[in-house]
């Protein structure tokens, strides 16, 4: 079926050419799925949105296009019938045929089916990047489920990745980290009087102080470091503090089954002098100047509400001037897709980093980077909202939830969502083992599958069953739905909506349910028995693939 979408989507680009040569074509040649089942397989709205330029009542262009459609060959071999319905929709009803294509389609891709070829396009995925300054809190945890999906959507269309986590090793953040340590090395505690009214109060704080005096060697994934013990040696500490917690950092990602490909420090772009350098390029491009004593990006020349301090009249430079340089490094390393996940706190810079990057003149164009800023998460626990953790000190941590529930149920459930949407994480839900809980819901289909399969013979269950045999409308609906993955993913990739696989998954497992209320799929008919069972397989591997996407198992029991 697949196929014949792709042929059919051609077909309806010829058909509008035909009646409209003088419009583009290319964004109206599309279908959707209906509402509602009784209103067909795919419908065009094509009619409706020509009508307006063209002058012309949308049903009358409705009734030239099914003509220029019915003549079209793909028309002919897969659509059974065309209608117009209300103001100028045009439904088609397929021909049983090409509905059953897509089992034989699935079952000969595997894995791979819904995915695109390899291409030439490089994407850079930044992500997560917290500063080493205490354990990964919810909202963390969220940026790493929605960075991940993002990469394997791009993966899954062709697309080479790299997922970056950047972060400071340096800065005010860090300095308290050190001070905090070192205030524990020394025997103090939260509460003390002499304890640093800025510190890190965390349980966690206590543990490196220990460590450190145990003189210990943490290795992360980026960095290793040896304590020397020395209560007085406040580099050593901020060193060890920081490899401590990067490693804490890396025990939480693999828990969640998070990856990365490279880590950038932002003290990197002090020490090797890109800071300075794209300050200077800004300065000979003639888009600074200086006012009180500072200098200033003319960032209104590119759409900001008002010109930005780059450095302060004391000589410190603003912490958008790193973003900048930073992203200038991006595009240097010849990332033309470049796609930062971050906190809704963040979307003050966008603006002004984007400013800077068009005025260091380097090519890079207007809407470079793209970004998906997401809410934070509350956490609600016996009815309840959690606020502190005692490992952290001040919040919940990502490590929590996965311990309090599972790594799938934290996955799905924190891109089950839209990114700019705020989110309740409820724990109860999550432990459920019933149809209220999302990710129980679409693993228990896959599972209620893998059971009827083993029951039946899984060899059976190919594309070389007569397939002719599947009519229910139960089956329909649900060979449909597997039609629509591959779009989906393409959908999905390019909106950055990773949440659109979670809410595919959920209407693939309710299709696939209420398939299994419906019908028998163990009976005396041998060939209906294989057929439905090709059926089963099938949905059973686009379940797997789609939860595969979000980092989700698919298992065989429950």
């Amino acid at each position: 079926m697949i196929r014949a979408q792709q042929e059919l989507r051609a077909a309806l680009g010829d058909a509008l050419a035909d009646i409209a040569p003088e419009q583009t074509h290319a964004a109206l040649a599309t279908f959707e799925s209906p509402k509602q089942a009784l209103h067909g397989d795919l419908a065009c709205t094509a009619a409706m949105q020509l009508a307006k330029p063209l002058k012309r009542n949308p049903r009358e262009l409705a009734g030239e296009l099914i003509a220029a459609l019915q003549r079209q060959g793909a028309v002919q071999r897969w659509v059974e019938s065309l209608e117009i319905a209300g103001p100028g929709f045009i439904n088609l009803r397929l021909k049983a045929a090409t509905r059953q294509q897509v089992i034989a389609e699935v079952l000969e891709a595997g894995e791979a089916f819904g995915h695109q070829p390899a291409n030439d396009q490089r994407v850079l995925v930044e992500f997560v990047s917290a500063n080493p300054t205490g354990p990964l809190h919810v909202g963390h945890g969220r940026q790493a489920a929605l960075g991940d999906a993002v990469c394997r959507l791009f993966e899954s269309q062709g697309a080479a990745v790299t997922r970056e986590f950047y972060y400071n090793d340096a800065g005010v953040q860090i300095a308290t980290l050190a001070a905090s340590t070192q205030a524990r090395i020394k025997g103090l505690a939260p509460g003390d009087a002499r304890w640093p009214e800025s510190a890190y109060n965390g349980d966690y704080i206590a543990d490196i102080a220990r460590d450190f005096l145990d003189k210990k060697t943490v290795a992360a994934d980026d960095r290793a470091f040896t304590a020397s013990g020395d209560a007085d040696d406040l580099d050593g500490i901020r060193q060890f503090a920081v490899a401590y917690l990067r490693h804490e950092q890396d025990l939480d990602l693999q828990a969640f089954g998070v990856r990365f490909d490279h880590y950038f420090l932002e003290s990197s772009l002090y020490t090797s002098g890109r800071v300075k350098a794209t300050v200077a390029r800004l300065v000979a491009a003639g888009k600074t100047y200086e006012e009180g004593g500072a200098l200033w990006l003319r960032s209104t020349d590119y759409g900001d509400d008002k010109d930005r301090v780059m450095r302060k009249s004391g000589g410190d430079y603003t912490y958008f001037v790193p973003d900048v340089a930073y992203h200038v490094n991006k595009w240097e390393r010849g990332f033309r897709k470049v796609i930062n996940i971050q906190g809704s706190d963040h979307h003050g810079t966008i603006a002004r980093v984007r400013a800077g990057l068009q005025a260091v003149d380097v090519g890079i164009p207007a809407g470079f980077p793209d970004y998906v800023l997401h809410k934070m998460v509350t956490v609600m626990r016996g009815g309840e909202e959690v606020k502190i953790s005692k490992r952290a000190g001040s919040y919940v941590t990502l490590r929590d939830l996965i311990e309090w529930t599972s790594r799938d149920a934290v996955r799905f459930f924190l891109i089950s969502r839209k990114a700019d949407t705020e989110f309740v994480f409820d724990v109860d839900l999550a432990l459920k083992r019933n149809d209220e809980n999302p990710v129980y819901y679409v693993q228990y289909a896959h599972a209620r599958i893998c059971s009827v399969l083993a029951q039946g013979g899984a060899a059976a269950a190919d594309g070389k069953a007569d397939l002719s045999r599947l009519v229910a409308p139960t089956e329909a609906a649900l060979m449909l739905k597997l039609a629509a993955f591959e779009a989906m993913l393409t959908a999905a990739a390019k909106d950055l909506a990773p949440h659109d696989v979670a809410f595919y998954l959920r209407d693939l497992a309710a299709a696939f349910h209420t398939y299994y209320a419906a019908e028998r799929f163990l009976g005396d008919d041998a060939d209906l028995t294989r057929a439905r069972l090709a059926l089963l397989a099938a949905t059973a591997q686009v379940l797997e693939n789609g939860l595969t996407l979000i980092g989700v198992g698919a298992p065989e029991k429950m």
